[in-house]
């Protein structure tokens, strides 16, 4: 498996990570073409090799003429749906603006479809993520991991005016993320670089275990003095899937936040609600377990798995819904397979399957709906559209097998 290590000691900028990668050896012409298949017009593209406090980077700059940069979220993920780009490329250029919309939303407090980026809608910016998402592809990345990301403080300017640094957008993109806080008076990370690692990284941590295949720099604008203001990125060959072997089935890593109570004093009720409340509102998957607490309390363990920019808000929900005085919050990391969903036909009602490398599991919604119109035992719904699936007889995919982000 080959990953791409992206260490942000001096912080990240989409100019800095795509100025890493064609560093590292992704084609510059293929990154312009892949950007030109957006149809925005009005843009040129060039990179040099720059000095930083005696290291050499290279640096890349989108010239653009003078345009409107208020641009709807909805707007730029449709034009990247339809620009052919390769399956890989686009969907990781996708999941970065779809954070994006969603975490300026809950900023400003509006639909995530609706936003409307200021500076992150200028071509340069759009050119940065997508350039991102189609080097990373050309280089045949399958996974990219990073290391804590360095962020400045005093305050940074917007079309919002003066904000605090980190701005707000790239405070909530790292929720939960490993960061580190350098005493210099300048926009280190922004929230284009954020985005990217945000979305992106399957990983946070030290350069993995394997061989190092190349290394590069990518060079940010300024030039302060004494500070390599660069973005170090490793390729690395390493063991698949956390050490699987060549047969493993595909997927990806993923890191995820588990968050975790104990609780001896709320009713089932409460605890029904608050589970679903926390599906409701993202989580990825919600249990809770029977336990003994101090002095023989019959018990139980609420656990939640979620998005690591998730957390907070999640975690805010579990307090208020059962009372709770602590959490527990840690990293960890998830294996996802990658899976597509075939719908079947079971006596004129479809029902949706959803099938993995190991198996396959019929949504109970759809057998349900199902087993109450025909009459049937439920169970032997749920088997025949297993079969049907698997045989294929009567059934139309209608996901592709995609790893889903997120």
């Amino acid at each position: 498996m080959k990953v791409a290590w992206f260490h942000a000691f001096a912080g990240i900028a989409g100019d800095m990570a795509l100025g890493a990668l064609i560093d590292v050896g992704a084609d510059p012409a293929a990154i312009e073409a892949g950007c030109r298949r957006l149809g925005y017009d009005g843009w040129t593209m060039r990179h040099e090799t720059v000095d930083r406090s005696g290291l050499q980077g290279t640096h890349v700059r989108i010239d653009i003429e003078p345009q409107h940069h208020h641009r709807r979220a909805a707007e730029i993920i449709e034009r990247i749906e339809g620009a052919g780009l390769a399956d890989r490329a686009a969907r990781w250029a996708v999941d970065t603006f779809r954070l994006l919309a969603d975490v300026e939303g809950r900023l400003h407090g509006v639909d995530p479809a609706d936003v409307h980026f200021h500076e992150v809608g200028a071509v340069d910016s759009i050119v940065d993520i997508v350039g991102v998402a189609v080097a990373l592809d050309d280089l045949g990345v399958d996974e990219l991991h990073a290391g804590p990301v360095a962020i400045g403080v005093g305050t940074v300017g917007s079309a919002h005016g003066t904000l605090p640094n980190p701005a707000p957008a790239v405070a909530r993109l790292l929720e939960g993320r490993p960061v580190r806080g350098v005493d210099v008076p300048m926009e280190l990370t922004t929230p284009t670089g954020a985005a990217l690692l945000a979305a992106l990284a399957t990983r946070w941590g030290p350069l993995p275990d394997g061989r190092v295949l190349a290394s590069g720099y990518g060079a940010g604008t300024r030039n302060p003095p004494g500070r390599p203001n660069l973005l170090q990125v490793v390729l690395a060959e390493t063991a698949t899937a956390e050490g699987a072997s060549a047969t493993d089935p595909g997927g990806r890593m993923q890191t995820v936040c588990l968050l975790e109570t104990n609780l001896d004093d709320v009713t089932g009720e409460t605890l029904g609600y608050a589970l679903q409340r926390l599906l409701d509102d993202g989580a990825l998957d919600v249990w809770h377990t029977p336990i003994t607490m101090k002095k023989s309390r019959p018990a139980v363990a609420l656990s939640a798995l979620c998005r690591p920019e998730d957390a907070v808000r999640l975690r805010t929900l579990m307090a208020r819904e059962t009372g709770t005085l602590g959490i527990r919050v840690r990293s960890t990391q998830r294996w996802v397979a990658d899976r597509h969903t075939t719908t079947v036909t079971i006596d004129g009602h479809p029902v949706r399957v959803k099938q993995g490398p190991f198996g396959a599991k019929a949504e109970h919604d759809d057998v349900a709906t199902a087993s109450l119109a025909l009459g049937r035992p439920y169970r032997s719904l749920r088997d025949e559209a297993h079969h049907a699936a698997g045989d294929g007889e009567g059934a139309m995919r209608t996901e592709p097998a995609i790893t889903p982000p997120g």
